[in-house]
C-alpha cells in the first residue's frame, strides 16, 4: 500500500506523485494499487490531480487502483470534480 504524507498541496504534488512513481515501480508484484490518504490532513485539488496521475500508472499496468482512508473533505472534493468513484475512493470511518 502506498501511503500519502500529511501534506499534499500545489507546492508538494510533484514531489508526491514523483514518490508514488517510484514505490510504485518498486511494487510491481502487487495485484492492486491502493493509496492510504488517511494521514493527510492538508490538502488542495492538486492532489486529486496525483491520484488521477497515479491511477493512470495503474491501469497501464493492468493493475485496479484504489484510494482509501480518505478525509471526507477530500472525498466531498472528488465527488464534486466527480472523479470519486474513478478514484475507487473511501472515506475514512467517522
Amino acid at each position: 500500500m502506498l501511503l500519502l504524507p500529511a501534506t499534499v498541496t500545489l507546492a508538494e504534488a510533484r514531489d508526491t506523485l514523483r514518490l508514488l512513481q517510484q514505490a510504485l515501480e518498486s511494487d510491481q508484484g502487487a495485484a492492486e494499487v491502493a493509496v492510504d490518504a488517511s494521514q493527510l490532513s492538508a490538502f488542495d485539488s492538486s492532489t486529486l490531480a496525483v491520484l488521477l496521475e497515479c491511477r493512470r500508472l495503474a491501469a497501464t499496468a493492468n493493475r485496479p487502483f484504489t484510494v482509501r482512508g480518505a478525509p471526507a473533505h477530500l472525498a466531498d472534493l472528488a465527488r464534486l470534480y466527480g472523479v470519486a468513484e474513478l478514484l475507487g475512493m473511501t472515506a475514512a470511518a467517522s
